[in-house]
């Protein structure tokens, strides 16, 4: 990994960056520079490292040199202990210590054991990088402080190359606000190539290894946090499906920690960024006039500021990256803007790849589900149809969707009689398919030890009424055959009427006292039951909503009228009945795909 310095510095500005800044805005007066190095406090030169030329001022009592991110310079190298050494002024001089490192300091050349204080041109080695203390006035010119590495970052004042030739720029309205439209390709600058094809190479390699959105965007900030040393904190927020709201799905710290978005993002810069689709940057956040209305920005942790979009294939802007630093001395540059302009689209597409893949692996387990619930639904409804010598049994169930509300059952009952039973659950579905259960056990129950079919069916209300299962319509019809007798029984929660055909062809709707309301719906209601004689020949056909407000393409509803009309004309067997009924009904429909769950039950006396 590159070794890299960098300076953490909560005050203001120094004379010294000034000068600098003055002289890298278009070679100002350099008369006036020897005031303002005069000024210089001491300070450390690397001579030996990643930037070398780079200066740290000494102006405060201790400053810390070490590892992790909340030392006073930071050098990022896995042989630097985290807090490895200190430079401290005592009565004018100053020291240097080691903090019991764990590869020790030296000071020209020598291990330091304890402190020792320092003199201009002493040279402090940590690992393999080399600070030189200097207290002389530098002569003007001096190839150490006019280095080519002090530019724009790690300096105060930083200048958008659109206005470089705009002429004199006051201090206090220096802060620099950039912004690249990211859908106009030709809009992104040309940053350093070398500087962006390895960020694109890293950020390239980590979001490839992970379809996993969590993992993949910490690895990216991981990244970013490589390719820009200045970022202290960095932030993905992404929209929800919805798109009127967003959310952090990333935050971290350059320490490793997560960082609290509420202290270093700006909802103002987001939504800018997300409603106009620009790259911005903000060089100090605090003086940037497009933010200066925002009461919010003033109370975040924030100086300098990089937000960029991420947009999906058709250029809609679902997300944001931010990166931003705390320290006035690291501010963020134009080239800056355009590398991470330039890995936006990538962390875009990886963020869409990642959602696709899971939303193909919530389908896949949805379908799994569906396809579990479904061999779970079905294993409710009978397996076999009853076998006896004076009736024939058949049934026909297609759910609308995998899993449905539609019900149906045969419950052998004492005294030779069978309890044919069917039921509608208002929708369709997994709630739907969830109550047919109930339904069915709890009707199973209640058949069996109630004595008659009305008082099982006021049981059954009342149990789900005051079940709290919701204002749920639940339609059902049992139905008991003695077959000693040769009779039926019927009571109806509002089902459908059942219709019965007579050995001459003659259909009619089963004569009931009252169909009374669904179940679940009154804890009171109480239900009637009618009886009739079967003669051989007769056939019963009990069916849900979904057969007889099937529709064709012009949305004529197939009814209970032209439903008579084929059971009337139908055949004799019960089963191919069942079958010609449900091909009549596909005939109606035309190729209109099934809009509710379809049930069919009937039988006939052949003897």
């Amino acid at each position: 990994m590159v070794d890299t310095l960098t300076r953490r510095k909560s005050d203001g500005y120094t004379v010294e960056s000034a000068s600098v800044a003055l002289l890298e805005r278009g070679g100002r007066d350099e008369s006036a520079l020897p005031s303002l190095w005069n000024l210089v406090v001491p300070y450390l030169v690397v001579d030996q490292g990643a930037t070398p030329g780079h200066i740290f001022e000494l102006d405060r009592e201790t400053t810390i040199i070490g590892r992790h991110p909340t030392c006073d310079i930071v050098v990022e190298n896995a042989a630097v202990s985290r807090q490895h050494a200190a430079v401290a002024e005592t009565h004018g001089e100053f020291h240097v210590e080691d903090l019991r490192s764990r590869n020790k300091t030296f000071v020209n050349g020598c291990l330091l054991e304890g402190t020792a204080a320092l003199e201009d041109n002493d040279l402090i080695q940590i690992s393999d990088h080399l600070f030189r203390y200097r207290v002389a006035k530098p002569a003007t010119g001096d190839a150490a402080d006019t280095d080519p590495n002090l530019n724009a970052r790690g300096q105060i004042f930083s200048l958008d190359e659109d206005t470089l030739d705009e002429g004199p720029t006051h201090f206090e309205s220096s802060s620099v606000l950039g912004t690249l439209n990211l859908s106009d390709p030709q809009a992104v600058r040309r940053a350093d190539p070398e500087q962006k094809l390895q960020a694109v190479l890293d950020i390239g390699r980590s979001l490839g290894n992970s379809l996993d959105l969590s993992e993949l965007l910490a690895s990216a900030l991981d990244c970013l946090f490589r390719v820009f040393p200045e970022a202290d904190h960095g932030f993905v927020l992404l929209t929800e499906t919805d798109q009127h709201k967003i959310r952090v799905h990333a935050a971290k710290s350059r320490d490793g920690s997560e960082a609290d978005p509420r202290e270093h993002v700006s909802m103002t810069v987001v939504k800018r960024t997300l409603s106009t689709g620009d790259a911005v940057l903000s060089a100090d956040v605090a003086d940037d006039t497009r933010f200066q209305k925002s009461e919010s920005i003033g109370e975040l942790q924030l100086r300098s500021i990089l937000c960029v979009p991420l947009t999906d294939p058709n250029g809609s802007t679902f997300g944001v990256v931010q990166l931003d630093t705390s320290q006035i001395e690291r501010q963020f540059g134009s080239e800056d803007l355009d590398t991470l302009a330039s890995v936006a689209s990538q962390i875009g597409l990886a963020v869409q790849n990642a959602r696709l893949h899971k939303e193909m692996l919530t389908q896949r387990d949805m379908q799994r589900d569906l396809e579990f619930a479904m061999q779970v639904q079905l294993g409710f409804l009978p397996s076999t149809r009853p076998n006896t010598d004076g009736y024939e049994f058949y049934d026909y169930y297609e759910a609308a969707k995998r899993v449905g509300g539609d019900y149906f059952d045969y419950i052998l009952l004492p005294g030779n009689r069978i309890a044919v039973t069917i039921g509608d659950v208002a929708g369709k579905g997994m709630p739907a398919a969830l109550l047919m259960a109930r339904l069915f056990s709890s009707a199973r129950y209640h058949l069996l030890t109630k004595p008659t079919v009305e008082s099982a069916l006021t049981e059954l209300n009342q149990e789900i009424a005051a079940s709290r299962l919701g204002h749920r319509f639940i339609t059902c019809l049992f139905a008991i055959v003695d077959q000693t007798a040769n009779t039926i029984t019927v009571a109806s929660a509002g089902h459908p009427g059942s219709l019965i055909r007579s050995t001459g062809g003659q259909v009619e709707s089963f004569p009931v006292k009252s169909r009374g309301l669904p179940i679940g719906i009154s804890l009171d209601q109480t239900f009637e039951s009618v009886t009739r004689p079967l003669d051989v020949g007769d056939t019963f056909v009990i069916f849900t909503d979904g057969i007889t407000e099937a529709m064709d393409p012009e949305n004529d509803l197939y009814g209970t009228d032209r439903l008579s009309a084929y059971i009337s004309s139908g055949p004799e067997s019960i089963a191919d009945l069942i079958e010609g009924i449900v091909q009549d009904v596909d005939k109606f429909a035309k190729g209109q795909g099934q809009r509710d769950d379809m049930c069919l039950v009937g039988f006939r006396r052949i003897q």
